[in-house]
């Protein structure tokens, strides 16, 4: 326990995979409760923010709810002199600038919100209005323990902004988990990139091997530490045991091929929480994780 508590300080674990479905979630929650049960002063952020279901195994009472917002800006025609200077520094084509038609219009589902076209705008044409992406959901659970959620609006063309608020709500806890968003989109990247560790959930056949790849090599470019969890063992066949054994990736655990795990997750439960021996399972793959802050 102390040495949990002591490597834990201010660490963030990703709980990530190459795909939906391997569990992912199946592991950040066992390893949440399995954290809160030591008395662990932690989080467990859902940064699945298109389709979080943390809340559907693990529930606290609701703290707070934050709201996220973008700035998006609006050109009015009247007072725009056709320039074209917010067109020239705009990096990611948000604006249509058709000069011949004097027609400018900001394209909402490409803007960033970094604000270079209202630097750029000498007439005062261009003027900002706030635009939902999303809530973030605080609860506790315990004594030292938080659940924050992201949620994004449906339609919101990037949950990026959520998921940043949803680390930044969860990181005043000593050991924060972050249950990911599947693949390596920008979501997914948003979410590893503020870790100090990675956790890659994935399945021993070939479509958990294929994700399972890209998922380590962007891991890897982004220069962090990883380790794979090997979840429905005993189902495929011996490839990812030998891929893995070949580019020196730690297994850090293998979860069996078990009926009676997907029966209680099923229902709703977590295995660590009726069965001694996941209990075990998973507290042992928390020191294995939190160990490689030591080493």
């Amino acid at each position: 326990m102390p040495v949990i508590t002591e490597a834990a300080e201010r660490m963030k674990i990703a709980i990530a995979s190459g795909k939906g479905g391997t569990g992912k979630t199946f592991v950040s929650t066992n390893l949440f409760w399995v954290a809160s049960q030591k008395g662990i002063d932690c989080a467990l952020a859902d940064c699945d923010a298109e389709e979080p279901n943390v809340a559907e195994f693990i529930a606290g009472e609701e703290e707070q709810v934050d709201e996220v917002y973008q700035q998006v800006p609006v050109i009015d025609p009247e007072k725009c002199s056709f320039c074209g200077k917010c067109y020239e520094y705009c990096s990611y084509n948000a604006i249509l600038y058709l000069p011949e038609k004097r027609m400018i219009q900001v394209l909402p589902d490409l803007c960033h919100d970094c604000g270079a076209c209202s630097y750029a705008c000498q007439a005062g044409a261009i003027t900002e209005h706030p635009k939902l992406l999303g809530r973030v959901t605080r609860a506790v659970y315990g004594a030292a323990q938080h659940l924050v959620e992201g949620r994004a609006e449906v339609g919101v063309y990037t949950p990026v902004p959520v998921i940043t608020h949803t680390i930044h709500e969860a990181s005043d806890r000593k050991l924060v988990l972050l249950d990911s968003p599947p693949g390596i989109s920008c979501s997914f990247i948003a979410t590893v990139d503020r870790a100090d560790y990675v956790v890659l959930v994935t399945e021993p056949t070939p479509f958990g091997l294929h994700d399972l790849m890209l998922s380590a090599a962007t891991v890897r470019q982004l220069g962090k530490p990883f380790g794979v969890v090997i979840n429905r063992a005993g189902l495929g066949n011996d490839e990812m045991y030998q891929w893995l054994k070949g580019e020196e990736i730690p297994l850090l655990l293998e979860i069996p091929f078990d009926r009676e795990i997907a029966r209680i997750y099923a229902e709703g439960g977590l295995p660590a929480a009726v069965d001694d021996s996941y209990r075990e399972m998973f507290s042992s793959l928390l020191i294995q994780i939190v160990q490689q802050k030591i080493l």
